[in-house]
């Protein structure tokens, strides 16, 4: 009976080093995420986002560094900005359909539009998710280095940028886009 147990024994240990062989590193990937996280922060796809803080028209202070429970579109935008005006349904709809899965944070960038005009434009097109007023421009201008209305940050959980988009993108565009962020 104790030679049957240590020859089942060295049959196991000699399929595991077949295995082992033949997979090599592929094991280690399995256990393992494949994608390090990224040491550097910067307002570039593959760095880590960088750090900001806002207060929303709810009254709330709104983040975007670190991990996260779900993934983070930053939309920053001007009510004069006809694609962002084109652009504000889609995402209200984005943000009803990726509720448990996405964040969405749209930053009006005060400094280039005004106060009464943005609040009018998250009335005119029943804006839900949080809003906030980048009365300076220094969340847009100095940390996100934004030039173009709008841009749009995708963040997936980890706190990565995966993408920065400029300009306003397709709508089925930017659904693959989320699809793929929530998905990462």
């Amino acid at each position: 009976m104790k030679r049957n147990l240590t020859i089942l024994v060295m049959i196991v240990l000699v399929g595991i080093l077949v295995v082992y062989n033949q997979a090599g590193d592929k094991i280690v990937s399995v256990f393992m995420d494949e994608k390090p996280l990224p040491t550097e922060t910067g307002a570039k796809a593959g760095m880590l986002a960088p750090a900001f803080s806002l207060e929303g028209l709810d009254g709330k202070t709104y983040t975007g560094e670190g991990p996260r429970d779900k993934a983070l579109l930053i939309n920053f935008w001007a009510s004069w900005c006809e694609p962002c005006k084109e652009e504000a349904p889609e995402l209200s709809k984005l943000a009803a359909a990726y509720a448990e899965d996405l964040d969405i944070y749209g930053i009006n960038v005060t400094k280039y539009d005004n106060e009464k005009k943005a609040r009018q434009f998250v009335k005119d097109f029943n804006l839900t998710y949080p809003i906030m007023l980048d009365k300076e421009g220094k969340v847009f201008e100095d940390v996100y280095k934004g030039k173009v209305f709008p841009t749009n940050v995708l963040i997936d959980r980890r706190g990565v940028i995966t993408e920065v988009i400029l300009g306003a993108p397709e709508p089925e565009d930017l659904e693959q886009k989320i699809k793929k962020l929530i998905r990462s």
